[in-house]
């Protein structure tokens, strides 16, 4: 069985976990890093992928400022989501290796991965191709987007959990025009933490790739991979509250 590591991250800005992630890929890539499943809640933000197109955010830069929520640009596939907190955002640094270095693959195993989560919560995950993600009832719970190096894979998933789905109003999300967005809770109709949610995919990962994850602690891995003084200020970063109307 392979063997890797998960780490929950908690609560953090979207701009130091994507350092954060940049920096374990390499150590991935180079071996001195073991392949890492990362769990987090983001502070309010808009991340902008490299299909990014300028209509898709419905309100001024300055708006979304005034409501408390970051727009920052990211290398990954798609167009523009959201990410708040009750959301779980799970990010595999894996090797493709684990699926034969074919990248549709794994794109479908990382929907799997949801849709077998989700049927622990009663609920029957979709895809709905030519879409990435996963859906429940024609509504869309889960977004999906990638950035690989060579062949080890960064950035993951999005599942909304009991999250405040209004900020998808201020934008088209994913660019996808039509489809409404949902959440494990509202379609449940019980809510749903993230800790629960991530305790689903975590087993879920484990078995679709066949690899045991080890828990390493959040504060080792920052140390080590960002320094202690960016490590620190990443920890005790107090919370930043969403300003919606």
């Amino acid at each position: 069985m392979r063997e890797g590591r998960w780490v929950d991250l908690g609560r953090m800005r979207y701009a130091p976990c994507f350092e954060l992630q940049r920096k374990l890929l390499e150590g991935v890539v180079g071996g001195s890093e073991a392949p890492t499943l990362l769990f987090v809640e983001h502070e309010p933000v808009l991340s902008l992928g490299a299909g990014f197109h300028e209509e898709n955010l419905l309100l001024s830069r300055e708006e979304y400022a005034r409501r408390g929520i970051e727009v920052l640009p990211t290398d990954r596939g798609g167009d523009v989501t959201f990410h708040g907190p009750n959301q779980l955002v799970a990010y595999p640094i894996f090797p493709l290796a684990w699926v034969d270095q074919d990248l549709h693959r794994w794109m479908r195993t990382l929907e799997e991965s949801v849709i077998v989560a989700l049927r622990d919560f009663g609920l029957k995950g979709e895809r709905f191709p030519p879409l990435t993600g996963v859906w429940v009832g024609g509504r869309k719970v889960c977004a999906i987007g990638i950035k690989v190096r060579r062949w080890v894979s960064m950035h993951g998933l999005a599942l909304n959990c009991n999250n405040d789905l209004s900020p998808f109003d201020l934008i088209v999300p994913c660019g996808i025009q039509g489809y409404s967005v949902t959440s494990v809770s509202r379609e449940s109709g019980r809510e749903l933490t993230t800790q629960q949610a991530r305790e689903s995919l975590l087993l879920a990962f484990e078995g679709l790739l066949n690899v045991s994850l080890e828990e390493e602690g959040r504060e080792a891995l920052l140390i080590r991979l960002l320094g202690e003084t960016q490590a620190s200020e990443t920890l005790h970063e107090p919370p930043r509250l969403q300003h919606l109307p």
